[in-house]
Parts: structure tokens; sequence; C-alpha cells
């Protein structure tokens, strides 16, 4: 007897399958999917939880001095003449960065082999290439989910029934984090 569902599907499309919806699930909070999805789904995502929280506060701060060119009320760079040459003006600025310890990297590197990337694309600009931006869903997952399950021990999400699909008579069900 298998120690997993198979779904009906080959190796690898069960394996994106379950990345995908993983992905879907820490990013939005909730799915709705069959039953046996929902069981494999929360199995990995529990998982995962259970990692972010045990790294949660295992970085240091570091503050660390940049170069960043100076920019006009345009949010063009600001260009000098230097003998007879146009160079851009650079500000020597402090920021406070997270160094994360070599622990976390690790387990940030366990979830990646699973997440896939985001991107997220802002409602009043739909459609347009240039204005979407990638979102880290491990980093949701250590800044964000992580601190709300602290103190929890296991149990991260939750299955409600739906009820059964028209179409195929699938038992349906939402899958969301508790």
């Amino acid at each position: 007897m298998a120690g997993y569902r198979k779904l009906g599907r080959t190796a690898d499309q069960r394996k994106a399958l379950i990345r995908n919806q993983v992905t879907a699930l820490l990013y939005h909070g909730k799915i709705v999917t069959t039953e046996a999805k929902a069981k494999e789904i929360r199995r990995v995502a529990d998982g995962l939880i259970a990692l972010a929280v045990k790294e949660k506060d295992n970085f240091e701060t570091v503050t660390v001095t940049a170069k960043v060119a100076r920019k006009d009320k345009d949010g063009k760079r600001v260009k000098e003449v230097v003998d007879g040459k146009k160079q851009t003006v650079y500000d020597n600025v402090e920021k406070t960065i997270k160094k994360d310890n070599p622990s976390r990297v690790h387990a940030r590197r366990q979830m990646l082999k699973v997440l896939y990337p985001v991107k997220e694309v802002p409602a009043e600009a739909a459609g347009r290439k240039r204005n979407t931006k990638e979102v880290s869903v491990a980093d949701k997952l250590f800044d964000e989910i992580a601190p709300k399950y602290a103190n929890r021990n296991g149990g991260y999400t939750r299955i409600v029934k739906i009820g059964q699909r028209k179409g195929d008579a699938a038992m349906e069900v939402l899958l969301e984090l508790v």
C-alpha cells in the first residue's frame, strides 16, 4: 500500500498539481478542491508551515551602507558633468536588512522546492507586463503565517465539506488556513 494518494496521475503531473495547489493555498488562504486532493495538499502545507514556525525568529538585523543613485522628481537619475563626461550622482544610505541564519536559509530553500513563484498584477493595470511584481510566498510564510501559528502545535489547515460536484459527483471541500 502506498504512503500517499496517486490521484490518477503520473508522478510529474501529481507533483505539479500538489505544488500548484499548495502555492495557491498559502497565497490566498483558502482553495476549493476535491477531498482526496485536499488531504494530500494538507500534508505538504502543514509541513511547510511547521518549518516556517520553527525558523520564524532565526535571523539577525544588520545595518549596511549602500550607494544609491540620486533621483529627481520624475524618478530619473541625476547626472553631473565631470571632466567632460556625464556621470550619475550617488548618495550613501544606511539600510537595515534581515540576514538569515544558515538553518533559516536551508528552510527557505526547502520551501522553494515546493512553492511556485507568484506574479501579482495590480487591478488598475491588468494585462500590462511592466506593472507585475514577483511575490515571495516563502517570505509570506515567514512574516505573516508563521507568527500567527507560533503557539499552535500542528493542525494549521481545516477541511470543510461543501457537497458533491455537479459533473462527476466528486466530494468538494474548502481547504483553508485556520
